[in-house]
């Protein structure tokens, strides 16, 4: 028997729980009234109770499956109907990160203010860097390009290791010439071929002698019974094209003695004293070269200027020191006619040309190796004579970083330094002394100075262990003790070291 139900499933006529007679049950679950009786009932008709149940559980899984049905008749399955039934959670946006700490830079204390301030620098440019980090840490005017003197040398050097190589060397020859009984000196562009005997120490050691290249070709001559007396001598200096001397040169450099004209035959860089560095230089270096080879041969009648023919025959050659021994001697004593030298030969192994104006791209194409931009630099002469050379002290600075990492062949330029209180111009009796003289021996730098400016760039070591690179122009009118100003703010870098302030 099944008891009606109302349309929720309660029962309508409640009864005595079954084996509960008493009721106590009932009152125990709720007390009287309504929910007593529902509890009566319910254990009173416990088996009518679970029939309607089954039915109940029969008809809410087949109506599951008429859904399901028509969820696969729809071209979806069960899950994917379940899945989009269900609300999908609105993702939170995503929270801002907070931006990286910026480092706190380092606060420097080290001031060189007062050493700076010294009049007898004038118009000054400077910049220092830490050799570790590329960090500057002392600017003015340093991005500026402006004129280097012999600092210049520097670059020259650099571009001459790259595009010559430091076994490079000129070689002078003698060939045969065109007339007969006539012979041809051609000049390679070696300045340090000297007009003293064989065994003689020149300025330039290392150098060729004309005695030996001579006997070479009175061997080679003697040696053809066919050849007539050799009496006519040519002079071949077409290596080097244009104008000897640069416009933009003082003409009391050569009266001085410090700077010989611009050929590719010459001896002794043209001094009247091949022992002296310093040494009056003539108008006509070609001539002497001439002459002393002339002297050299005996028998010669005729001194005449020209050119070898093609394909002529070799009678002699002598070759100069290599080019990293020209890069000390250029750096070391600040020798200009060596450094002439090498920028010529650099614009002529460049493809530039064989002129002063050929010798900016040349050098530019050699420094190019390096990676360090070469904005803004104009480049019009080897030795640095020219006051329209333009070079930023920021160049001078990054490129002695790799100097002092000796990169490519540039440890050449390292060794050929003058040090202070130690070795070439920067061992003077002016330079690095009294309070400056702490120094000594921890700056590596090349000097410079013409009549409008004085400067000095290369390495410190400095007191604290760091390694700084700098380059300082004192420019304008500035007289001979702007050297010492130099020095003593060079010092400066060296006490403070990384602890160099800016201020």
């Amino acid at each position: 028997m099944i008891d009606e139900t109302d349309a929720a499933g309660d029962p309508t006529t409640p009864g005595d729980p079954a084996g509960d007679p008493t009721g106590d049950t009932a009152t125990a679950a709720g007390g009287s009234g309504f929910g007593a009786s529902v509890a009566a009932f319910a254990r009173t008709h416990r088996l009518a109770l679970s029939i309607t149940g089954g039915v109940l559980a029969l008809a809410l899984l087949g109506t599951g499956a008429v859904f399901a049905g028509s969820a696969v008749a729809g071209g979806g399955d069960a899950e994917t109907v379940a899945a989009t039934s269900t609300p999908t959670p609105t993702a939170e946006p995503a929270r801002p990160a907070p931006a990286a700490a910026v480092a706190a830079s380092r606060i420097r204390t080290c001031s060189v203010a007062d050493r700076a301030a010294d009049g007898r620098l004038a118009n000054l440019q400077a910049q220092v860097v830490n050799a570790s980090t590329g960090e500057v840490l002392y600017d003015r005017g340093g991005t500026t390009p402006s004129r280097t003197a012999s600092v210049m040398k520097v670059l020259t050097s650099a571009a001459a290791l790259s595009v010559l190589g430091p076994d490079y060397r000129a070689t002078t020859t003698v060939v045969k010439g065109s007339e007969p009984g006539s012979a041809v000196l051609v000049g390679g562009g070696d300045v340090t071929l000297s007009r003293t005997p064989s065994g003689t120490e020149t300025v330039y050691p290392g150098a060729a002698h004309l005695d030996d290249l001579a006997a070479q070709v009175r061997a080679a001559w003697d040696a053809d019974p066919s050849n007539p007396p050799l009496t006519k001598l040519v002079l071949d200096a077409s290596l080097f094209g244009g104008d000897e001397w640069e416009p933009s040169w003082d003409l009391v450099e050569r009266e001085d003695g410090y700077m010989s004209n611009v050929t590719a035959l010459q001896v002794d860089g043209d001094r009247d004293d091949p022992g002296a560095n310093t040494s009056w230089r003539s108008g006509d270096p070609i001539g002497r070269a001439g002459d002393a080879f002339a002297s050299e041969l005996g028998g010669i009648s005729v001194i005449e200027r020209g050119t070898a023919p093609a394909d002529a025959q070799q009678l002699g050659q002598v070759s100069s020191p290599t080019a990293a021994q020209l890069v000390d001697k250029a750096l070391v004593v600040s020798d200009n006619t060596v450094a002439e030298m090498l920028a010529r030969l650099v614009a002529i192994k460049a493809g530039t040309g064989n002129t002063f104006g050929a010798i900016n791209a040349g050098v530019l194409q050699g420094l190019a190796a390096y990676g360090i931009d070469t904005t803004g630099i104009t480049v019009v002469d080897g030795s640095g004579l020219s006051d329209n050379n333009a070079v930023p002290p920021s160049y001078l600075t990054r490129l002695f970083v790799k100097i002092n990492a000796r990169e490519a062949n540039l440890g050449v330029i390292m060794d050929g330094l003058p040090v202070s209180g130690q070795r070439g111009s920067l061992s003077y009796s002016d330079r690095f002394a009294g309070d400056n003289a702490v120094a000594a021996g921890a700056v590596s730098a090349k000097t410079g100075w013409i009549e409008t400016g004085y400067t000095l760039s290369g390495v410190v070591r400095a007191q604290d262990g760091s390694t700084l690179t700098f380059a300082i122009y004192a420019l304008g009118d500035v007289s001979d003790d702007a050297k010492q100003a130099i020095d003593t703010l060079t010092t400066g870098f060296f006490l403070c070291g990384d602890n160099l302030s800016n201020q």
